[in-house]
C-alpha cells in the first residue's frame, strides 16, 4: 500500500473504528490491571504481560491514527 495516497472514505472508516475496538480494549486492560493490583497478593506476571499488550495497543492506536491523519510537510 502506498502512504502517499488518500484513504478511501471506506477505509478510514474501517480504520476510525478499528482505533475504537483498540482503545476499548486499551481502557479494558487498564481497569483489570488496576483490579488486579487491588488484590491482597497481585499475580505480578499477569499485570506485566496485560501491560505489554497495554503498549503494544497504544502502539497499533498511534500507528493507525498516522495514517488517517499523516504529518503534512509545509
Amino acid at each position: 500500500m502506498n502512504d502517499d495516497e488518500d484513504l478511501s472514505d471506506t477505509e478510514e472508516r474501517e480504520l476510525h473504528d478499528r482505533v475504537k475496538a483498540l482503545r476499548q480494549e486499551h481502557a479494558d486492560l487498564d481497569a483489570a490491571i488496576e483490579a488486579l493490583g487491588a488484590v491482597p497478593v497481585p499475580d505480578q506476571l499477569r499485570i506485566a504481560r496485560m501491560k505489554r499488550r497495554k503498549l503494544a495497543l497504544r502502539d497499533e492506536i498511534v500507528k493507525i491514527e498516522a495514517r488517517i491523519l499523516p504529518d503534512i510537510i509545509a
